[in-house]
């Protein structure tokens, strides 16, 4: 099915106290916080990856996995009833996550 843009709008406007950013992968969307990616958006639902602190900031929150064969994340259903749990969440994944790697530069072909 996809995502719709307009979820997208709807989330970031609903989480805008985070500096969240989106990328739109196979018809989904990945959000990002720090450079890093803290929650998938597929089929128009929120699926936020239960590091330790997400998982505290959500106690009971029911899990779903993202996609067929993906890892389980919590599965978040009233992001925009109740942001600010969510935006302790996903500043929590963030903080839990590693530094992303620093992209090595490509080379330049010979003769180019």
């Amino acid at each position: 099915m996809g995502t719709r843009a307009d979820t997208i709008a709807h989330l970031l406007d609903a989480l805008a106290p985070l500096p969240l950013t989106s990328r739109k992968m196979f018809g989904e969307y990945a959000l990002y916080l720090d450079g890093k990616v803290v929650a998938l958006v597929c089929d128009d639902l929120l699926f936020v990856k239960p590091t330790a602190g997400a998982t505290a900031a959500l106690p009971g929150c029911p899990t779903g996995h993202p996609y067929p064969g993906a890892k389980l994340h919590l599965l978040v259903t009233d992001a925009l009833d109740a942001p600010d749990p969510v935006i302790l969440a996903l500043r929590a994944v963030a903080d839990d996550l590693p530094a992303p790697k620093p992209k090595t530069p490509r080379r330049k072909a010979k003769g180019a």
